[in-house]
């Protein structure tokens, strides 16, 4: 949600961010929302303030008995109540429509942000570790894991459709160990609160990050009006919403493993093989909420968890740095950890780290106040994978395989899998 002061007084660089975004100019009608907003704001506040004056009147003309002066009077007072009741409706309705504009606008990139319409722009900062050089051809997960007869996509097809997996012993297992590993990591190494949130949210919690209202075709619905979260940052950055938070209790940095669900819509025919996108998947997410001097620093902090973890897994990855056109819609900068997937023989997105500033804490109204100061301040925001299971376990898979099909245990999933150093 953007500031409309902000807009007001600085519109070019307003529209300049929008067009980084591929999004053409919104300032002139926004300002010409906020302005016909606020005439009728003064013109409810001045009829007001001249129905009180003459209702003081009133009572003077009874008291006197002058009872011409106190039907003009009352018949005047009728009068701005019809002025009042109509710029007041005109008030709610331009606040209204600016609220429903600015709410469908993303965040502003921020400086240093690379322009770009999609991934092609994004611009790598950094790899770690070499892609394993097999001396046999390696296989994709899904020829691994149906070949242990632990993967089975046909079963849960038959149950829920495309896009699911049925996970079986050592390989159900190794899911679990991994989200156990991270979460171990996380709280332990990293500082961050574990935290068991609910699974479905209102249309507030939504809003608040940034999911509703464009993003509705991508979600899935109960049908007593909740959402299934797509990922645990929406309850947890919800857990700081409609507050005043001291300063001294920031940042809060809280993690979750949670199942999340994604309806994958506008993805018809993208990776429709294997687990890299599903309509349900576990994920490991870290969310810090911090103040606006800290957030710069506090995303590459995040982002160093994030590849902490792929690190102690021995998996070759990369960091990139999104394009303006390629971040989420409440980002203004973004970290994407890409892992080494060897069937592919590329990199591919295991986890996202987004400062998304004070965006989501404005829509939630989220706020902080320094110590010895009476005005709050918006919060800034962040949240990170850290990191996808799934997509952490096909990567585990594919680069631990062996030529007998069989898969090595990581060292450091090991003590979190009763010892076992090989599936199959």
């Amino acid at each position: 949600m953007h500031d409309i002061k902000l807009v007001r007084d600085n519109p070019e660089a307003f529209d300049q961010g929008l067009a980084l975004r591929g999004l053409e100019p919104q300032s002139s009608q926004l300002i010409a929302l906020d302005t016909q907003r606020r005439e009728a704001l003064t013109k409810q506040q001045e009829a007001e303030t001249e129905r009180n004056a003459l209702s003081k009147q009133i009572g003077k003309a009874k008291a006197s008995g002058d009872e011409d002066e106190f039907n003009r009077l009352r018949s005047e007072v009728d009068r701005l109540k019809t002025v009042l009741e109509e710029a007041g409706q005109q008030a709610r309705h331009f606040d209204e429509t600016l609220s429903q504009h600015l709410a469908a606008l993303p965040n502003l990139p921020e400086e240093g942000v690379p322009a770009g319409e999609d991934e092609a722009g994004n611009v790598e900062q950094r790899r770690w570790g070499d892609p394993r050089e097999f001396d046999f051809e390696p296989k994709d997960h899904v020829d691994l894991g149906e070949g242990l007869g632990q993967m089975d996509f046909e079963g849960a097809a038959a149950l829920s459709g495309a896009r699911f997996v049925a996970l079986k012993g050592p390989l159900a297992r190794l899911e679990r160990a991994l989200a156990q590993f991270m979460l171990d990591l996380h709280t332990s190494e990293h500082g961050y609160l574990e935290v068991s949130p609910p699974y479905m949210v209102r249309d507030e919690a939504m809003f608040g990050t940034g999911q509703l209202p464009k993003f509705a075709d991508d979600l899935f619905r109960t049908t007593d009006h909740r959402w299934l979260i797509p990922t645990a940052e929406v309850p947890l950055t919800n857990l700081a919403r409609e507050a005043i938070h001291p300063e001294s209790a920031l940042p809060m940095r809280m993690t979750a493993h949670t199942p999340c669900f994604r309806a994958e819509a506008g993805s018809a025919g993208r990776d429709t093989r294997g687990m890299i996108r599903m309509h349900q998947f576990h994920k490991v997410e870290m969310v810090a909420i911090t103040t606006p001097d800290e957030s710069a620093g506090e995303l590459e902090r995040m982002t160093g968890c994030a590849e902490k973890v792929l690190q102690l897994l021995g998996l070759p990855y990369r960091v990139m740095l999104l394009c303006s056109g390629d971040m989420g819609f409440s980002a203004k900068r973004t970290y994407d950890l890409e892992v080494w997937v060897p069937s592919q023989k590329s990199y591919r997105e295991i986890s996202s780290c987004s400062n998304c500033g004070d965006f989501q804490a404005r829509r939630m109204n989220a706020r902080f106040r320094k110590e010895g100061e009476k005005r709050p301040l918006f919060l800034h925001t962040l949240n990170g994978s850290g990191v996808a299971t799934g997509r952490a376990l096909l990567a585990v898979m594919e680069n631990y395989q062996n030529a007998d099909g069989s898969i090595t245990v990581p060292d450091v999933l090991r003590p979190y899998m009763g010892g076992v150093e090989r599936i199959g």
